[in-house]
């Protein structure tokens, strides 16, 4: 016999609870600080720091809103109101060095982006749990390595003669230096094949762990239904990371733009900017070379980092509306 919920005795028990009287915020605080504050002290550390390095250099910010002068500083500078964001998008390179980050960004975001996830699904195809082990550690190591260094090698691998030119010579191609090539596709594509090959073992690993806590039940149920390894892959194991793959993917678009400095940096050279120079080598060259303006340079960043809050929204809309699921 099923027993009809008490609706009259539901109802007295919601009056009671809005009968409760709420704290204030502070009293609140105060309580949970008392109860946690453990918690709080091993938060403080990582508060100091986000304050220092991520909000107070928010402060100069101001510099993209005048003309700025070094003696005078932040406060003594007139403003002189968009007139940097004039100068900036009107000069002669601007549209190329947007044209190599889109076109980077872009390369990034498809090649870049897909290759930690396919390398993931094949490790776990892989049963030989020794061998296993050894792809994924070794697939980890050039995350590791220095930036300084990496580039190190792959100027000796592109260089003429080097291994990757001669390689390529095989199927007619001119053995030369490429990083010297200045034609557009050449450095979008070394720069994402240095990403990818730094950061696809280390990107794997949240796929590799999102894989490894996929129901069982769900493979055996497959296998039984006479789904080999490739079915299984494509039907369960796909499915079940989506979600997490769209996630990392909406994250991903709001920094691809952010990306890249310090390796552009000591990969370009004067020869090849029409093809290497993105926004932030071109942000810190209006810095810190020729003119130094301040100014411009602050609005270029400004411009940059509000291009990709732009893409984050639009991204983390799209998820909602796809996945029905998103970050905020």
């Amino acid at each position: 016999m099923v027993q009809k919920p008490n609706t009259e005795f539901q109802a007295k028990q919601a009056r009671l609870i809005h009968s409760i009287p709420k704290l204030s915020f502070g009293k609140r605080l105060k309580k949970d600080l008392k109860k946690n504050w453990v918690v709080y002290v091993i938060f403080l550390p990582v508060l100091l720091y986000v304050l220092l390095f991520n909000y107070a250099p928010l402060f100069g910010l101001v510099m993209a809103f005048q003309d700025f002068n070094v003696l005078k500083g932040v406060f003594g500078s007139s403003f002189n109101n968009f007139a940097n964001f004039k100068t900036l998008f009107f000069r002669d390179n601007f549209g190329i060095v947007l044209r190599n980050t889109a076109g980077m960004a872009l390369l990034n975001l498809t090649v870049g982006f897909i290759v930690p996830v396919i390398f993931a699904l094949l490790l776990s195809t892989i049963r030989h749990k020794r061998y296993k082990r050894v792809i994924q550690i070794s697939s980890y190591i050039p995350y590791f390595i220095s930036t300084v260094v990496v580039v190190a090698l792959w100027k000796e691998f592109l260089d003429e003669g080097g291994v990757i030119a001669n390689f390529l010579s095989w199927f007619g191609f001119r053995n030369q230096n490429w990083l010297a090539n200045n034609k557009v596709p050449v450095f979008w594509l070394i720069n994402t094949a240095i990403d990818i090959w730094v950061g696809f073992g280390y990107g794997a690993i949240i796929y590799c762990a999102a894989i490894a806590n996929v129901n069982p039940n769900l493979h055996e149920a497959a296998a039984i239904d006479g789904a080999g390894e490739w079915k299984r892959m494509w039907h369960v194991s796909i499915p079940s990371i989506i979600p997490l793959v769209v996630t990392m993917l909406t994250l991903r678009i709001g920094t691809v733009f952010l990306q890249g400095f310090d390796k552009v940096l000591l990969l370009y050279s004067p020869s090849i900017y029409s093809t290497a120079d993105c926004l932030t080598t071109y942000i810190y060259r209006i810095a810190f070379a020729g003119s130094a303006d301040y100014g411009v340079s602050t609005a270029a960043g400004l411009f940059q980092s509000a291009i990709a809050t732009t893409l984050l929204i639009i991204s983390n809309y799209l998820n909602r509306k796809i996945t029905k699921s998103s970050l905020f």
